[in-house]
């Protein structure tokens, strides 16, 4: 099967390095490099109907973003190709999408392009991840993607009262009682989360300090939540879990 990929930047050297990188893999890739802007972007994907869409994010008449947004049926995967901008990285990576920084480096490119082929190949349904991008956008990143081995979730970070790590499993459990159960470490997501009221407390455990009920200081010191679990608190994090604190004061 040959695989279309278009590429939408507006720069046109960028295009052809692009165009040029994807010709030498050895995959059977379609290459097509129309779109410029968010308008021929998006005259782009109607005609072309690509599989796989290399994506920049500042674009002339607007962003990637915006044609995401605009977009009729999404049935494609998305590879964001942009230079470090931290708002959007961070949208980016909470709803689970794919990017890769400027310069492009081949290797990286050649990974994200077969990952958006294995999605392709298991017909992954990739709908919800754009809806999440859309909405963290929106809304300043409040949401965040959890894949489990059955299902997709998409969660209000606000409402994550605490993670645990377990082994190559990451616990989160929620103020509605659900625990959600996702592979991967911890250090996955715990950049995600360091912007809001959330903090490392010990090496398996990050909480959200919006739901902390008080400090125990038996046996070492305890963080007790709202559902009731003591959380251990180490040595090495005693001093900002407190500071933390005060600021909510």
């Amino acid at each position: 099967m040959t695989y279309k990929a278009l590429i939408i930047d507006d720069e046109r050297r960028t295009r052809s390095l692009l165009h040029n990188m994807l010709s030498r893999m050895d995959l059977n890739l379609s290459i097509h490099q129309d779109g410029e802007s968010v308008a021929t972007g998006l005259e782009a994907i109607e005609k072309i109907n690509p599989d796989i869409v290399l994506l920049d994010i500042q674009l002339p008449d607007g962003t990637g973003f915006d044609i995401l947004e605009r977009i009729g049926e999404r049935d494609f995967q998305v590879i964001f190709i942009t230079a470090h901008e931290e708002f959007a990285i961070r949208a980016i990576k909470n709803s689970a999408l794919d990017y890769i920084l400027k310069p492009v480096d081949k290797n990286e490119l050649e990974k994200a392009v077969n990952r958006a082929i294995d999605h392709i190949q298991k017909s992954s349904n990739e709908v919800e991840k754009y809806d999440a991008l859309i909405d963290n956008i929106k809304n300043n990143i409040r949401k965040l993607v959890l894949r489990t081995s059955e299902s997709l979730y998409i969660v209000d970070i606000d409402s994550i009262m605490r993670c645990q790590s377990e082994n190559n499993y990451t616990m989160f459990f929620l103020d509605d009682g659900r625990k959600i159960v996702t592979s991967g470490t911890m250090k996955n997501y715990e950049e995600s989360l360091s912007y809001s009221n959330f903090m490392r407390c010990h090496r398996s455990h990050i909480i959200n300090l919006n739901y902390v009920v008080r400090f125990d200081k038996n046996d070492g010191g305890s963080i007790v939540m709202k559902d009731d679990e003591q959380i251990p608190l180490s040595r090495k994090f005693r001093d900002k879990f407190f500071q933390l604190l005060d600021k909510l004061a």
